[in-house]
């Protein structure tokens, strides 16, 4: 069976994300966060949520006459998948030739660097 994760839009994304962040949110809140950046219908919106719990990366329970949306997938799961995808796609499976290219190609502060370097080092 394919990797649900992969069947996940950029739009999908970002409700997701609001979603993790507010751990429990109604369709009104994370509209609400979208209208911030950029215009978005209220019923895409709605229509998004209902799909990702469709898809089993949301929960819901029904509260009154509002649905309050949950995450039903760890969101370090997701991301894994997607970089792990990523990853076997784009560099034939190397970890090395990831790194690489983020640190030659992405502007990385240096507290990036330095985040990145302790990250390594405590796996040693």
């Amino acid at each position: 069976m394919k990797n649900p994760t992969l069947a996940i839009g950029d739009s999908e994304m970002e409700v997701l994300q609001h979603v993790w962040e507010l751990k429990h949110a109604t369709v009104a809140q994370v509209h609400e966060r979208i209208l911030k950046n950029r215009k978005v219908a209220y019923t895409t919106v709605m229509t998004m949520m209902q799909n990702l719990a469709k898809k089993g990366f949301l929960t819901f329970e029904k509260e009154g006459v509002t649905y309050v949306y949950a995450p039903a997938i760890d969101p370090g799961q997701v991301r894994q998948d997607l970089l792990s995808h990523l990853m076997m796609k784009v560099f034939k499976g190397s970890p090395t030739s990831l790194i690489q290219t983020l640190v030659e190609h992405e502007a990385i502060s240096d507290e990036e660097r330095e985040s990145i370097k302790s990250i390594i080092k405590n796996m040693e």
